[in-house]
């Protein structure tokens, strides 16, 4: 178990994780991971949970996700070639819109950078909210939260 670190979700809260090998691309000038990168991340994440989980067609599904907000708070800088511990869980579940938490973690389980994006998933063509299939609900209790402790 990771202890609570001061203003950061634990690691063990969280319900799916995958590895991020950092680029070379992604640094910038300064020599860390560019600002805008985490971002990419966060998506990354969530798009290939909801796509392995088969609730997604990101090519000809009729549903799709639209980031409406999102938000990054950073507590460490990380570089290339680091690898990243990427870790999702769901807070909120709505008719037609989800809050996912994303959280990214060093080598040694200290959390750099943690935020959320809220996704209102529509119709492909006429951008409507569109409701949930239950398929999709499912797959997203699957990784809601735990509770900190």
């Amino acid at each position: 178990m990771v202890k609570k670190q001061a203003g950061a979700r634990p690691y063990d809260t969280y319900r799916h994780f995958s590895l991020i090998q950092t680029r070379w691309m992604d640094n910038d000038i300064y020599g860390h991971v560019n600002n805008v990168v985490y971002y990419s991340y966060f998506d990354t994440l969530v798009n290939e949970y909801l796509i392995a989980s088969g609730v997604l067609d990101i090519h000809e599904g009729d549903t799709i996700g639209l980031v409406v907000e999102t938000s990054c708070n950073y507590f460490a800088p990380i570089e290339f070639p680091q690898k990243i511990k990427g870790a999702i869980g769901v807070s909120k579940i709505g008719t037609s819109s989800v809050r996912y938490e994303i959280g990214l973690f060093d080598e040694s389980g200290k959390c750099v950078a943690e935020g959320h994006f809220i996704h209102v998933y529509v119709d492909r063509k006429s951008r409507k909210p569109k409701e949930l299939p239950s398929a999709f609900i499912k797959s997203l209790k699957e990784i809601k939260l735990a509770e900190i402790k």
